[in-house]
């Protein structure tokens, strides 16, 4: 049962990926009146499709990719100089096309957590104490599960955020908290200690509700969480060039077997965690390296400065060679995750 819910959730979250982002190139390509040969999603055999127009849709055997095949994309497309080739088009146009991919992976990511949000809100920390950790400061002077927070050090909170900041101050002195407890207010004198990372802590853990937002609200917080998500990409790939994090990057195995772990904890993770997977394939793909979109939008950009473009032959072959490099890379990852993923099924 464990591995059919892996492959379904593995096939519905890279399907879902791989077609936004490949629309992402069809729909702009239609936009700027680029030719498209063909849309299919999948690899390998084609198992069916339909003709419209000029273009064919197909699907395939392997259903964990998919591709658009362009009018002039093709050093040796005998309609490379047709008027709705992309060879034929301005700089600017193709370089929508390209960057339509990723881009549609950012908006799927928007729309997926903008979904989850509307469904079934976002969790809020409350003042109401729904632990208290045992050994910790808190525990000691007495506080209670159920103890709602009011003020601090006569200051009053609304906030767990308030809470939070004005205990977890750099100074370690005494605190007097009011809480009310069965109709009741309290005043506890606790001193707050200093965890592993120095921030002063006295023990409790927030009651936590879930907030709706709204359409609107769910939208706004859909569009801050990728915006935070692209940032912490950002930041992992700084501290792995200089050395600061491991180069934990996993592969299609392990991503897979991720995949299937989160599928089993509900619908609702699964849309998240393909929202976040659906940020990594667009700032993946937006990586300045041949064979990637990026690598094709650098090669735009030196037309743009230059005033004319690369040979196609030649750029064509450095996207072969960045492809091999890249699949490389990936036959590497894969074979790392695999001795990985047999090695704890053996201990």
């Amino acid at each position: 049962m464990l591995i059919l819910i892996t492959i379904l959730a593995v096939i519905f979250v890279f399907g879902l990926i791989i077609f936004i982002h490949e629309a992402g190139h069809f729909l702009a390509a239609r936009l700027v009146g680029v030719g498209v040969y063909e849309f299919s999603m999948g690899f390998g055999p084609k198992l069916g499709g339909f003709k419209r127009r000029e273009t064919e849709y197909n699907l395939r055997l392997v259903p964990l990719g998919g591709y658009v095949r362009l009018v002039g994309m093709d050093p040796e497309d005998q309609e490379r100089d047709a008027p709705y080739s992309f060879a034929r088009h301005s700089v600017w146009s193709r370089m929508l096309v390209i960057l339509a991919g990723p881009l549609m992976n950012f908006v799927l990511a928007v729309v997926l957590l903008t979904a989850v949000f509307w469904w079934q809100g976002i969790p809020v920390a409350t003042t109401r104490i729904a632990e208290v950790l045992p050994h910790y400061p808190a525990a000691v002077v007495g506080f209670e599960p159920g103890d709602r927070i009011v003020a601090i050090d006569g200051q009053p909170v609304n906030s767990w955020q308030e809470i939070s900041r004005l205990i977890g101050q750099q100074t370690p002195k005494e605190r007097t908290i009011t809480v009310e407890r069965a109709g009741k207010t309290l005043n506890l004198v606790v001193l707050p200690q200093p965890d592993e990372s120095g921030k002063y802590k006295i023990g409790i853990v927030p009651e936590v509700v879930q907030r709706h937002l709204g359409l609107i609200g769910s939208i706004r917080q859909g569009m801050v969480t990728t915006g935070n998500m692209f940032h912490l990409i950002l930041a992992f790939l700084r501290h792995l060039l200089l050395h600061q994090a491991p180069a934990d990057v996993g592969g299609p195995v392990r991503i897979a077997v991720e995949t299937g772990k989160v599928a089993q904890m509900g619908f609702s993770p699964l849309l998240q965690f393909t929202a976040f997977l659906s940020i990594n394939v667009g700032f993946f793909n937006l990586l300045p390296f041949p064979a990637l979109d990026g690598g094709r939008f650098l090669f735009l950009l030196w037309e743009v400065f230059t005033r004319r473009p690369l040979d196609p032959k030649k750029e064509n072959l450095v996207h072969l060679v960045g492809f091999m490099l890249l699949l490389f890379l990936i036959v590497a990852i894969t074979y790392r995750d695999l001795l990985q993923l047999v090695g704890g099924i053996g201990k």
